[in-house]
């Protein structure tokens, strides 16, 4: 809004002291991450003394974890906090009209909804189970769709990439290294030819025009695949005070620099990456994650005054999916989001190792020989002695570094 006011004051030549900061991304990131940080702080308090008056309190199962027990009644659905501190910093400084802003408002609003309802059943309706399995899909897979079909169709949603033999002749023109604006199903990854994948390659049957023509029926399946996939992943590393908010910090602030670099003409042309025309403004709101995010995480530290409940972890894990699939960054996610990766993993091998031995072994072998003490994986290291904090501390390490080899991936083209 605040972006709109700069440009209606500037077309009337209305001067207002200042005001021309807001024409730069970086001055309205910055501003963003700050008051999102400033509204998680000042009103996370107060939106958790209303959910403990409403009695939103967790209810723990005894899963013998140290600790645990002392957590009955901490209040839940924390992540309204985290949307309220996102929704409107970028409502002031974004330009809302951007197509890459309303796919991410969707995006936060369509995956906290589904959450919240989730828990909602929980604690209001008093549904142990809360939001059926498949109903939860079904909102993962229609966000999905409406992603994949967003990014293939929409028609201001397009790319520029270097011609191969590109040399810069004119510092003020680095335009001229860069092919027309064009609607390709593409994504950036490394160590490949030019350190890009088209999904039309994959139907290799059709010649090219034919297969551009209908990579839509790959490409989008893979967005609600990831989609469902990244969601469910943070929902899962959601187990312990901290890990999910600190882990997502550092996933949306390696987003966030992939958002500038890419949509900086001069910085896609140093790199030697493809430019995304519009992309810019997508920095903003990840930063505003960022600050909102890191806001949340004051009161969801070690004692955790409040969980984000699946109100945030499945807003957080689709909307780092979403952020990912626009960035052309989809096929970094194994890496980047490595820790939601591997918790995502020691869920389904332990069902599938534990079904196995059971069918081949017998009820007793297999209780007796699990392959983690317990999932998901932060348990087990519960399991095994490591406090909470340190759990989390590790992850989070663990976590730099593989941002770190996503950030390498830059220069190594």
């Amino acid at each position: 809004m605040l972006y709109y006011l700069y440009e209606y004051l500037t077309a009337h030549g209305i001067h207002v002291p200042g005001m021309n900061l807001f024409k730069y991304i970086s001055f309205r990131a910055a501003m963003a991450v700050l008051f999102s940080l400033i509204i998680a702080m000042a009103y996370g308090k107060k939106i958790i003394n209303y959910l403990r008056k409403k009695q939103m309190g967790e209810l723990v199962r005894d899963l013998g974890l140290e600790g645990q027990k002392q957590k009955e009644g901490t209040p839940t659905m924390g992540g309204l906090i985290i949307i309220l501190a996102t929704i409107i910093p970028v409502l002031l400084f974004t330009r809302i009209t951007n197509i890459y802003i309303v796919l991410l408002i969707i995006s936060v609003l369509w995956m906290g909804a589904i959450g919240f309802l989730d828990d909602y059943l929980k604690k209001v309706k008093k549904n142990k189970d809360g939001l059926s399995g498949k109903f939860k899909v079904i909102g993962q897979v229609g966000l999905g769709l409406i992603v994949g079909v967003t990014m293939y169709f929409h028609p201001d949603i397009e790319v520029k990439r270097k011609y191969a033999d590109s040399t810069v002749v004119n510092r003020n023109n680095v335009e001229q290294n860069f092919m027309e604006d064009e609607k390709i199903p593409v994504s950036t990854v490394p160590f490949t030819k030019n350190n890009e994948f088209d999904y039309s390659g994959i139907l290799f049957w059709m010649d090219d025009a034919e297969a551009h023509e209908w990579a839509w029926i790959v490409f989008i399946p893979i967005v609600i695949f990831i989609v469902t996939a990244v969601s469910n992943g943070a929902n899962i590393t959601d187990g312990i005070d901290g890990l999910a908010a600190g882990t997502s910090v550092v996933i949306l602030l390696t987003l966030a620099f992939f958002a500038y670099v890419s949509g900086n003409i001069i910085f896609a042309d140093y790199l030697n990456i493809m430019f995304l025309p519009h992309m810019g403004e997508t920095t903003i709101f990840a930063l505003a994650l960022v600050g909102a995010v890191i806001g949340f995480f004051w009161y969801n530290t070690y004692p955790a005054q409040v969980f984000m409940g699946d109100t945030g972890s499945l807003m957080l894990g689709g909307v780092i999916a979403v952020l990912a699939i626009i960035l052309r960054k989809e096929l970094l996610i194994p890496v980047l989001c490595g820790v939601f990766l591997i918790e995502l993993l020691s869920v389904i091998l332990q069902v599938w190792v534990f079904k196995y031995r059971k069918r081949k072994y017998g009820l007793e072998y297999a209780q007796n020989n699990r392959l983690f003490k317990m999932s998901p994986l932060h348990h087990h290291y519960q399991k095994e002695g490591f406090h909470e904090s340190k759990i989390v501390n590790r992850m989070v390490i663990l976590g730099v570094m593989l941002a770190i080899i996503c950030l390498i991936t830059l220069k190594t083209r």
